[in-house]
This record gives structure tokens, sequence and C-alpha cells, in this order.
């Protein structure tokens, strides 16, 4: 089945802070890794969450929605008019009225909390030496 362009969702930015961070997109066809900043290609239709790790910070993830786009919406009414329940569904099943949400992808990442320190062992007191025994 070949896509078309109303199949593609088009571009979807991915950016975190600090930069560097590995962005894990879940939901594609072909699994899809990339260092932030970057994009990725996506289809409309996809279930799309994006996982980000960075060694010293808390993962995070972010699911992305599918909400209907400004054009997507009258081409959705527009085929109520013209296209009917066919052209309707049409654009359900493949997603072309739909964008994914948000668009661009921003995380600031949490650094790790740092190990507690050890804790510090009480200085003892020296004994003081006993006074020395006189022999009788």
């Amino acid at each position: 089945m070949r896509l078309s362009a109303a199949d593609w969702g088009g571009t979807i930015s991915i950016a975190s802070t600090p930069s560097g961070a590995e962005a894990v997109i879940s939901g594609l066809e072909v699994p899809t890794a990339c260092l932030t900043p970057c994009a990725i290609v996506v289809k409309r239709n996809a279930d799309i969450s994006v996982a980000f790790e960075k060694e010293g910070f808390e993962p995070q993830v972010v699911p992305l929605t599918k909400e209907i786009q400004g054009s997507g919406a009258a081409g959705f009414a527009g085929n109520i008019l013209l296209g009917g329940v066919v052209g309707m569904g049409v654009d359900v099943v493949t997603g072309a009225a739909t964008d994914h949400k948000p668009n661009p992808v921003i995380v600031t990442l949490q650094p790790l909390a740092p190990p507690a320190p050890p804790p510090r062992a009480t200085p003892r007191k020296p004994r003081s030496a006993a006074p020395p025994q006189t022999g009788t």
C-alpha cells in the first residue's frame, strides 16, 4: 500500500534542556531514536510517545495526542458536504484530519538527586592515661 502525502503528519521537532539527551520514539513502524535536538517524520495516525534519557537526569516520557488540525477540521467538514460518510471515514481511518500535539516536544530534564553522604563517624574522645601507680 502506497501512502499519500495526507497520511504523513509532517515533522515533529524534539528538544531537551540540557541537549544531548537520547529521545526514543515509540509507536512508529521502525524503532527510532535520536539525540536532542532532532526531528522525525511521522504518520498522522501513529500513537506516539517520546522517552527522554540522559545520564545524571531523571527519565521522562511525553505522550503525544492526535488533534484535529485547523485545515483538517475544514476538510473534515467538507467531507460531510461533498464526500458524505465515506469521505469522513477515510479521514478518520488514515488520520488525515489530525496532527500530533505537542509539536515541538520540549522537556527540561531534572537532575537526579545526589546520593546522600555516608554518615560521619562520631569521633571518640581519647581516654586519658591512668595516673601511674606507685608501689608501696
